[in-house]
């Protein structure tokens, strides 16, 4: 009976989507803005040796750099026009989140309402246009100063003019996907700058696996170490997917209530509240930041600018306990920083009693707000250190058999939780749609009578 009930409920879905114009449009947008980034990533910039690139990038490869490369979809490695990717607007959101927070003015700011979202998304582009300025700045200047090991240059014509042909194509390139991203967002299905990262990852992996294949069938690693490296992938992917859907349930009651003559007899809901209520922020924000300083730090070992950036270079390389400590750190910081400004118990609370709502054996007011605080407390911890052990065990492990980073928990954990938002945003479509058809139906049985 119960697979009857699924299969009818599948073939509804599937009725459903083929009359869904609106949805197959908003997929073919989405399709087709992820084929033009893609496109965008074999653009290279002008004034390089290609030839020369690809051998310095394989003598530099390794750590952060191969991390930078992995959320620039490989734009790095071909040294495109997107290689700086979505980062520096990644960078961006993340000042202002923490502006909003600290500074009154944009506090005020984020509560006008959609007046106050249009002016802080005004200030995260212009820090976006900064940071990718000073990203490509230093990127250029490093390029300069790259040579092989027999003197060959990644640049053919050093100088000025270099300099700023390549500033304004790199900045042009991020803000072109800043943009693109938030048509997806308004016009395709789910977030456009984690599809964008998404896309990036997901395009590499065909390329990983069979650059791990050939590790095996050179000699490299075991073929019993690429088993048990596929097998910890899918135990990853089905433990990602179990703590992602996890969710502690909060009781609400509403008391009895008289509307005219009649009288409602008091309901009882829940209120959920996800394990990992910031999802796959974290990990994005904690390597934008260590990703930040990769134009200093990884572009300027020829510069002569002293061993204390070949030191820093050194220990942020994956398995090194500095990278370990500073991603675990930032994932946990930005899961309680994210969760605070997705959840305000005080307004939740306030809310509920509005409504005459309340938490079973807790009073209303500011104990209900404790009381949701704790328990948020509670389960953010847990997420925090689900996140971190996602994040840091499965790259600790790539490092040490220098496998593909795009294995890692990572790429693994952006791929599954966009995943699972994409088509939670495309049933919410064919649900509306279907809704809409019933609508519909029942106004022209209503002409017809």
């Amino acid at each position: 009976m119960a697979s009857a009930t699924e299969q009818f409920a599948s073939n509804l879905n599937l009725g459903a989507f083929s009359k869904a114009e609106e949805l197959k449009n908003r997929l073919l947008f989405t399709i087709g803005a992820l084929l033009v980034y893609r496109l965008g990533t074999y653009i290279p910039l002008p004034g390089i040796d290609l030839v020369i690139w690809e051998e310095i990038f394989s003598q530099k490869s390794g750590g952060m750099l191969d991390m930078f490369n992995m959320f620039s979809g490989g734009a790095l490695q071909r040294m495109t026009i997107f290689a700086l990717n979505i980062m520096p607007y990644i960078s961006a959101s993340i000042i202002m989140q923490m502006m909003t927070t600290m500074v009154p003015a944009f506090d005020r700011m984020k509560k006008e309402g959609e007046n106050g979202r249009r002016k802080i998304t005004q200030f995260t582009r212009y820090g976006t246009v900064l940071l990718a300025g000073i990203q490509a700045y230093g990127l250029a200047v490093g390029l300069e100063s790259m040579q092989t090991a027999t003197g060959g240059s990644a640049v053919f014509n050093p100088g000025m003019f270099f300099k700023s042909t390549t500033i304004i194509t790199i900045v042009g390139g991020t803000m072109f996907l800043m943009w693109l991203g938030e048509q997806i967002t308004s016009r395709g299905v789910g977030n456009g700058i984690s599809l964008i990262i998404f896309a990036g990852i997901v395009a590499e992996l065909p390329g990983a696996l069979v650059q791990t294949l050939a590790l095996g069938r050179q000699g490299t690693i075991s073929p019993l170490l690429i088993i048990a490296m596929l097998v910890m992938v899918v135990a990853v992917i089905a433990f990602i997917v179990y703590m992602e859907r996890a969710q502690r349930r909060v009781i609400i009651q509403y008391p009895k209530r008289q509307v005219g003559q009649k009288v409602y007899s008091g309901d009882s809901n829940h209120m959920p509240l996800k394990l990992n209520t910031a999802g796959v922020i974290p990990p994005i924000f904690a390597s934008s930041l260590l990703l930040l300083p990769l134009t200093v730090v990884g572009f300027s070992g020829g510069t002569g600018s002293g061993e204390w950036m070949d030191t820093i270079t050194r220990y942020l390389q994956h398995g090194e306990w500095l990278y370990m400590l500073l991603y675990g750190g930032l994932i946990t910081f930005f899961c309680f920083f994210y969760t605070a400004i997705q959840f305000n118990p005080k307004d939740t609370a306030d809310n509920l009693k509005q409504y005459g709502g309340f938490v079973p054996g807790i009073r209303p007011g500011k104990p209900t707000a404790d009381y949701l605080d704790f328990v948020l407390t509670r389960i953010t911890v847990i997420g925090a250190a689900y996140l971190v052990f996602i994040c840091l065990l499965p790259e600790f492990l790539m490092a040490k058999y220098s496998l593909p980073f795009y294995f890692g928990g990572t790429s693994l954990l952006i791929v599954v939780t966009v995943t699972m938002d994409t088509v939670a945003q495309i049933q919410s479509h064919l649900i509306a749609h279907q809704y809409e058809g019933l609508i519909k139906k029942s106004k022209l049985r209503g002409r017809k009578r």
